[in-house]
């Protein structure tokens, strides 16, 4: 069975890409166990939604190269 954590402390758009990844490292770990299972496509795509927000936050917040 997957846990139930999530980040309540922070909004999406807010998490750094640390966090981001340190969050999905865990939460592929479980996705693993739960292989198969409509809980564990559902926080694959938990998991990859606050990826790509992380790293557009990141990537938006460097500054422009000339």
């Amino acid at each position: 069975m997957l846990s139930d954590y999530r980040i309540t402390d922070v909004a999406d758009d807010e998490i750094n890409l640390a966090t981001a990844v340190d969050v999905a490292i865990r939460d592929l770990r479980e996705i693993l166990v739960g292989w198969g299972s409509e809980a564990a496509r559902q926080r694959a795509e938990e998991c990859e939604l606050t990826l790509r927000r992380a790293f557009s936050g990141f990537v938006s917040r460097q500054p422009m190269s000339s």
